[in-house]
């Protein structure tokens, strides 16, 4: 996760040498060469270098047992490679985290430095050899190959990989996404954030807690933070309770993260242009949802009060963000929440491939949520030397010394990649493999493995049947630690020297540099921005990282940290004399800080249509519909679709997908307008009109649902009524049949187009009233009781 250290005066920092990482590819050599007896002393060797600085006898140490039994912790790491640096010269700062015993640090040496090795220990062709050690029993031996396996235990992979399989058969298409990150309401507004290079990190807010009560620049003291900083989400307090039909009483009962989420999963199915309805009705409501998740802090306000002699318990489990959903939209696919602390929510995607590969589900919802409400998790991240000093996630610079908390809530809706082209869904991307491991046993419950990092990496690679040098961007998990930025570094670094020698042809960045690490919503917000780079084909820049890490050479890795926007072009890789130019690739990395690793591929979706969608034209006039809950959102929404129209290249070439989406992708309310437009201009135009309360606008038609329940009750029961409409529609006669609409009427939209249908496309979602539910009153005296608090007795 990251290296929570100190580095006063242990000297000065050293770069990593890459040629020193290469073992796995040379881990062949040296059967041929080493002997047992340079073995057996090249053992002797690191255990008098390990005894000189850990004042342990060298007799006490065994070349099986981790480094960890031995007590030895990231400063003595350091001081340990500062003291082998004497004999050897620059060596990785990483190599106590890749190899963790003193069997496995000799074998490096025997492989990486024989030579030196041979002169060090005093081994060579003018030693004489003594009998006593041509007879010492072998510690062990050494086939060929056998080192490879022995250090490559994490990177296996599968044969029957995807290029095994039925092209697509595997594949996941993201067909909506949504999101709210610190600084930004919406995905557009994210973006901005992203491609203007901001960073949103600020002060603790008053409306959280007094941050001056719990502050201190001294890292010594106890009880205190020396952070003050994070990434924030505006209204985290407020909701919008009525919509999801719960009371107001109730929402200030449930857990801000699952509100949140809830909020967030609606946008995403709107996004996609899909409606709780038509998942129930065309998918069987088999959709899963999974929901990465790791604090749980609300709760604590809950028992705070309570001491104070004012019971309040306060609702906070994690597997309720996900049944939620679920129960909301009547969807019965799998349902849970999701655990893996800072990987969590990239391994809800995973989970939720999974699922869909199986056919356990037909559609899934997978993402996080994380917010900073309570001073426990800065006293906990200080306590642990987690949390940055400095107010900034410095990915891949220098001089981190942790990390900076941010805030977030993000979902994707994924699909089967062939059955959302059939579908004609917007696809931002399309999901090529996934995989998930753990790191094993390492020199500390925290310490990252690199050789498991590698092994995750490598084997959604392989899955995903490409190859590394096809892959020209990486959202790297870059929390900017002094060490876990190189440890990470190292790992992809070995996974892509499998393939090819090339250098720095793959851009890097990370967007904590932007808004902070948000924890259990990290991987969502990389794969969101790494959706929101292919949509734009643009690489956005990672802050922070004019001076880079000293740790980590750069110019030896196939690596070059992104710090400006540029176009995302197409790689062009020579193979054999031929250029081939291969498709936008990226990887996402998720670490946890207990071991739990993930890494998702992601390829660009080219779709293949004879005619772009923007450049077709339509003859007839279309029909623009919104709805809401309410005159206020109604004109919201309005405003919504107006500074959509002004921001967005729309032509009149996507009248008819806005209109499409409008009218089956959003679910109809009490407030509602309808509009028929010939064009983009038109529709801006009335629109405006309504805005500005003109009631003589030609061809726009308003009404409420609500007031007119008798005329929408026969038109629901008469078949007579139904085969009028029909009537009217294929004579476009939309004058009368919006009349109906705007009163309550329902209409299946699908009959208006019968020699197309448009595409749904990404459009602004629903605008959620905001009003704060926090802690409950308990000296109120509105006793009313929480809705269903009987139900689980």
């Amino acid at each position: 996760e990251c290296q929570h250290l100190h580095f006063e005066n242990i000297g000065q920092p050293v770069k990593v040498s890459i040629e020193g990482l290469n073992f796995l590819e040379k881990s062949e050599e040296i059967a041929g060469i080493s002997s047992n007896v340079l073995r057996e002393k090249t053992i002797r060797y690191i255990k008098m270098i390990l005894s000189s600085v850990l004042k342990l006898s060298m007799y006490q140490m065994e070349e099986n047992v981790p480094f960890e039994k031995y007590g030895i912790h990231s400063i003595l790491v350091l001081q340990l490679t500062d003291r082998l640096e004497k004999d050897f010269g620059l060596l990785p700062k990483t190599l106590f985290f890749e190899y963790q015993t003193i069997r496995e640090l000799s074998e490096y040496f025997l492989e990486t430095y024989y030579k030196q090795l041979v002169k060090i220990i005093g081994y060579g062709e003018n030693t004489a050899t003594s009998k006593d050690l041509e007879e010492v029993e072998p510690i062990f031996e050494s086939k060929p190959g056998e080192i490879r396996q022995r250090h490559s235990r994490f990177i296996s992979v599968h044969s029957n990989s995807q290029k095994e399989k039925s092209i697509g058969t595997l594949d996941i298409a993201v067909i909506g996404v949504a999101g709210r990150y610190p600084g930004a309401k919406n995905l557009h507004d994210f973006w901005e954030i992203l491609r203007n290079g901001k960073d949103c990190i600020t002060e603790i807010p008053g409306d959280r807690w007094d941050h001056s009560l719990y502050y201190t620049n001294d890292k010594t003291k106890s009880g205190k933070t020396y952070s003050k900083w994070g990434g924030f989400l505006e209204g985290v307090d407020q909701f919008d309770p009525l919509f999801f039909n719960i009371s107001p009483r109730e929402a200030e009962f449930i857990d801000p993260q699952e509100r949140l989420f809830l909020e967030c999963v609606f946008e995403t199915l709107e996004d996609a242009g899909y409606t709780r309805n038509t998942l129930t009705t065309d998918f069987g409501g088999n959709v899963g949802v999974y929901a990465g998740v790791m604090y749980e802090e609300y709760p604590l306000y809950g028992a705070q009060e309570t001491i104070q002699g004012r019971p309040v318990a306060l609702w906070g489990s994690p597997s309720s963000i996900a049944n939620r959903v679920s129960y909301f939209c009547n969807f019965n696919g799998p349902s849970m929440a999701v655990d893996t602390m800072c990987s969590s929510s990239l391994t809800a995607i995973h989970l939720a491939c999974q699922s869909l590969q199986r056919g356990e589900c037909k559609l899934a919802i997978a993402g996080g949520v994380n917010v900073s409400i309570h001073p426990n998790k800065y006293l906990f991240l200080a306590q642990g030397n987690f949390i940055s000093s400095k107010g900034r996630c410095e990915s891949f610079g220098e001089g981190g010394d942790g990390y900076v908390p941010g805030e977030g809530v993000g979902t994707v809706l994924l699909k089967p990649l062939a059955k959302a082209i059939a579908d004609g869904d917007q696809i931002y991307g399309v999901i090529k493999a996934t995989a998930i491991n753990h790191g094993g046993k390492t020199n500390g419950y925290t310490v990252p493995n690199p050789h498991a990092q590698a092994g995750v990496i490598g084997k959604a690679i392989e899955d995903a049947g490409i190859s590394p040098r096809a892959i020209s961007y990486l959202e790297a998990h870059g929390t900017g630690t002094f060490l876990g930025d190189p440890i990470e570094i190292a790992g992809l670094t070995t996974v892509f020297r499998k393939n090819t020698k090339d250098k720095q042809f793959c851009a890097i960045g990370s967007v904590k540099s932007n808004i902070g690490h948000c924890e259990s919503a990290a991987g969502i917000s990389g794969i969101t921005k790494v959706l929101l780079q292919l949509k734009y084909h643009q690489l956005v820049p990672s802050l922070h990282s004019k001076r880079l890490n000293s740790n980590i050479d750069f110019k030896n890795t196939p690596f070059v940290v992104q710090q400006t926007l540029e176009d995302w072009k197409r790689p062009i890789v020579e193979i054999n004399g031929e250029k081939i130019e291969y498709p936008r690739i990226a990887g996402v990395s998720s670490f946890g800080a207990g071991g739990s690793n993930a890494h998702v591929v992601i390829e660009e979706y080219a779709a293949k249509e004879l005619v772009p969608r923007h450049t077709t034209s339509y003859s007839f006039p279309m029909i623009i519909v919104l709805s809401a809950k309410n005159e206020e959102r109604l004109k919201e929404q309005v405003q919504q679709l107006l500074n959509a129209i002004e921001k967005e290249p729309f032509s009149d070439g996507n009248l008819a997908d806005i209109a499409y989406t409008l009218q089956v992708g959003r679910e109809a309310m009490e407030e509602r307008l309808a509009v028929i437009a010939g064009s983009i201009h038109e529709l801006e135009r009335k629109l405006k009109d309504f805005l500005k309360g003109r009631a003589d606008i030609a061809e726009l038609y308003r009404g409420q649902g609500k007031r007119n329940k008798e005329v929408v009750s026969i038109f629901a029961t008469d078949e007579d009524t139904a085969v009028m409409l029909d009537t009217w529609i294929k004579k476009e006669k939309y004058d009368k049949v919006l009349e109906l609409w705007v009163k309550g009427v329902s209409l299946d939209w699908n009959r208006f187009y019968r020699d197309f249908k448009p595409h749904r496309i990404s459009l602004p979602t629903y605008p959620f009233a905001r009003s704060r539910y926090w802690i409950p009153d308990v000296t109120s005296t509105d006793h009313s009781r929480v809705e269903g608090a009987g139900a689980f007795m």
